[in-house]
């Protein structure tokens, strides 16, 4: 079955701080709904200011390049069959989170 990366933008999150726990919440109990009906794989917020670049050289980077300007804030995995499926979840995910969501397949290798 198909996986899809559910995931948001780092700044597109607009709403006042005093709001997150109840945005929380919401994303939660879309988890705990995409979990009991079997599609969920994982997923998470993602800390901006602890990001990580490691080039193929080896070398490390404790930021983005400055050329960068899009950090995802959180994702999803989900194992559903279509993407109009992924889309539903996604959709339900963007109420909850309060903001767009981005749908992408992951490609399947099935060498490994």
């Amino acid at each position: 079955m198909p996986r899809f990366l559910i995931s948001f933008d780092d700044g597109w999150m607009d709403f006042p701080e005093s709001d997150l726990p109840a945005v929380g919440k919401a994303a939660h109990d879309v988890m705990f709904e995409a979990q009991a009906a079997g599609v969920w794989v994982t997923g998470g917020g993602l800390h901006t200011q602890l990001v990580t670049v490691v080039d193929p050289s080896g070398s490390i980077a404790l930021a983005p390049p400055p050329d960068q300007k899009i950090a995802i804030g959180g994702f999803s995995i989900i194992d559903v069959p279509t993407r109009d499926e992924a889309e539903r979840w996604a959709a339900r995910i963007a109420k909850a989170c309060r903001c767009p969501q981005e749908v992408r397949e992951i490609m399947r290798d099935d060498s490994v």
